[in-house]
């Protein structure tokens, strides 16, 4: 995720850790299992954490125009170094699946920022929720090169996994010394307008707007990432497919073997205004990968298995419960953009990190049509993005050793 490129210099520094081994990890997952997984979310668990330790928070609002062809997110990105030095940065992306020309991505510091509750304020932008919890507006102007007013209308309920969505690092649970956290949106309409400033004065701005008749639909994800992101995962997979009738998220990611190589996924699968199901037990196959000029197995297809029960179960019920089963596909065929996160580092961090065994970070970005089949439904085509996250090999465990604490 993108949180790897602005989290601060903590962020990517630091050196290999021990095998601490399985009794380190306390996924999120674990805790729900012979339970309902699905519980929806309430305004305060949006609430900016804003944690006295060093930590990386941030809300991204994906958006995807099925009628047009638009996909990209709108992000304010919230860190703290030892709870010292805070910093936050604006960070925009927008693609065109039909006229890949139109790739916009910019990354802008905020100023004079801060954190109400779940709102959010810099010098030209806002980002806040009515009362209700039912309705987001993003407006940002600090960079005339991707201006945003988009209006988000919650349509299926809020989810967070069990009642504390958090993976956490560390011998004591009570007092981790790391931790990952995700609450979602999962399935929204948007409207609104994005402007993008020409390069050239003669040319006008392109403006795309997004009507309450023809929305955009989209997904919003706010996540809190306590600790070092190459020590909480050495690889992530990250889908939200959007359609006129459904919605699937994939968030997953595998801790280093310092933590075993355990995997961490939420998956989430809705139609309409509800949520069908979420799940734990979800598989991601990357498909005739070949070996690019990085080094890391790039797929050229992928195929994700969701499976879990249905939303309603209750706890009491699950022994019993039917099983819901759902799977997206499709070719990786259009690469909106290959980061790389050493490039976007200071030379003296980047000097550091490169040290580190393995450590290598990329984030390969698509956006492309993929397929969804619900049960025994008729099989349904929307409009996906898909991150594919190498950050490193992490196979071996070096003598030198270091931990969040």
């Amino acid at each position: 995720m993108l949180k790897w490129i602005q989290g601060g210099i903590s962020a990517v520094t630091g050196i290999a850790e021990p095998e601490y081994g399985k009794e380190y990890i306390h996924p999120v997952g674990e805790r729900v299992e012979g339970k309902q997984p699905f519980h929806q979310t309430t305004t305060a668990d949006f609430e900016w954490r804003n944690p006295g330790h060093t930590n990386v928070e941030t809300v991204t609002f994906y958006f995807s125009d099925l009628e047009k062809g638009y996909v990209g997110f709108a992000q304010v990105i919230h860190s703290s170094i030892v709870g010292l030095h805070t910093t936050a940065q604006f960070t925009f992306k927008v693609y065109n699946v039909n006229d890949p020309d139109l790739n916009v991505w910019t990354s802008t510091k905020l100023e004079n920022f801060r954190i109400e509750g779940f709102n959010f304020y810099a010098d030209d932008l806002s980002i806040e929720m009515n009362e209700e919890g039912s309705q987001i507006r993003f407006k940002s102007a600090v960079n005339p090169a991707s201006q945003v007013d988009l209006t988000f209308d919650r349509e299926a309920p809020g989810v967070k996994l069990g009642e504390d969505p958090t993976t956490y690092y560390g011998d004591d649970v009570e007092k981790p010394w790391g931790s990952m956290r995700h609450v979602f949106w999962p399935r929204n309409l948007c409207h609104g307008t994005l402007t993008l400033a020409s390069e050239d004065e003669e040319e006008k701005d392109t403006v795309i707007t997004f009507t309450e008749e023809v929305p955009a639909y989209s997904m919003f994800v706010m996540a809190l990432q306590g600790m070092k992101p190459h020590h909480a995962a050495k690889s992530w997979n990250f889908l939200n497919f959007q359609s006129k009738t459904h919605s699937a998220v994939l968030m997953q990611f595998t801790t280093p073997k310092s933590y075993a190589n355990t995997e961490i996924s939420v998956g989430i699968i809705c139609k309409g205004d509800e949520i069908v199901a979420v799940t734990t037990d979800n598989v991601v196959e990357h498909l005739n990968p070949e070996i690019d000029s990085v080094g890391w197995p790039i797929p050229k297809e992928i195929e994700i298995r969701f499976t879990g029960i249905p939303a309603d179960v209750k706890d009491e019920d699950v022994e019993s419960a039917p099983t819901v089963t759902a799977v997206v596909k499709g070719p990786l065929k259009q690469l909106v953009e290959r980061v790389d996160v050493m490039s976007e580092i200071p030379n003296f961090v980047k000097n550091i990190v490169s040290g580190v065994a393995g450590t290598k970070p990329y984030i390969y970005q698509y956006a492309n049509d993929f397929t969804l089949k619900v049960n025994d439904e008729d099989v349904v085509s929307g409009l996906g993005w898909c991150e594919v996250t190498f950050i490193s090999e992490s196979e071996e465990v070096t003598e030198e050793s270091y931990s969040e604490k």
